[in-house]
């Protein structure tokens, strides 16, 4: 049984804000591509994770309903601050802004609509599967740490796996080689259930303390 979660409190209100700046830094930093080894990332995998593990806290301590709500906030603030940085590169430049301060930051914020319409479209695709699979999972298996942990990864590499799927040949479809591609779908999506797992005792604790301080017992 839950408590009346009909208003919304301080600690999903905490949890969606910080789901919505990750994702917006993962935004930022996704147009940037690091060789790790045999493979090829994007920066973004340092923060996005996150996201997909708050997801899943709020799945499991709120509901669907709630991270559907998280996820809907996160999409129209990506979509604000894409806005806002493409008319702060329309808008004239002072007398102090030279013409290789502007080429700088077209290069730079000029790739993101592009990477945003990608992201838009593979984040609402992927977070909404994260997180309905997360609770239909949780309604065949309601109970145990266990059941908790598997649900998440499971979760994770459905999620991550149709985000890394739609994102790629979207965002650098015609940029990038087919073959990097590939390895960047293949690699972001091992290297984000990886991170899943490995972070999967602090996913639980932080799941725990939320039921708690929400006095939520099941």
């Amino acid at each position: 049984m839950t408590k009346d979660t009909k208003q919304f409190s301080f600690p999903y209100l905490l949890l969606t804000v910080t789901f919505v700046v990750c994702l917006i830094v993962a935004n930022l930093t996704e147009i940037k591509t690091v060789d790790l080894g045999w493979f090829t990332i994007t920066a973004g995998v340092i923060v996005f994770p996150i996201s997909y593990i708050i997801n899943d806290c709020v799945v499991e301590v709120y509901g669907f309903a709630r991270a559907r709500l998280m996820i809907w906030i996160g999409f129209f603030m990506s979509l604000a601050v894409a806005l806002m940085l493409q008319v702060a590169i329309l808008l004239p430049g002072s007398a102090d802004w030279t013409s290789e301060s502007q080429m700088s930051m077209i290069n730079i914020y000029g790739a993101v609509p592009r990477i945003m319409v990608a992201s838009f479209t593979a984040f609402l695709a992927g977070s909404m599967i994260n997180a309905w699979v997360m609770s239909k999972m949780k309604q065949r298996h309601p109970k145990g740490t266990a059941a908790l942990g598997y649900r998440a990864i499971l979760s994770t590499v459905w999620g991550e796996g149709a985000d890394s799927l739609i994102f790629f040949p979207i965002a650098f479809g015609g940029v990038l080689p087919v073959s990097t591609i590939i390895s960047l779908i293949i690699t972001q999506t091992l290297l984000k259930t990886l991170y899943e797992v490995m972070i999967l005792p602090v996913t639980l604790r932080v799941i725990a303390f939320f039921k708690k301080i929400e006095l939520i017992n099941s």
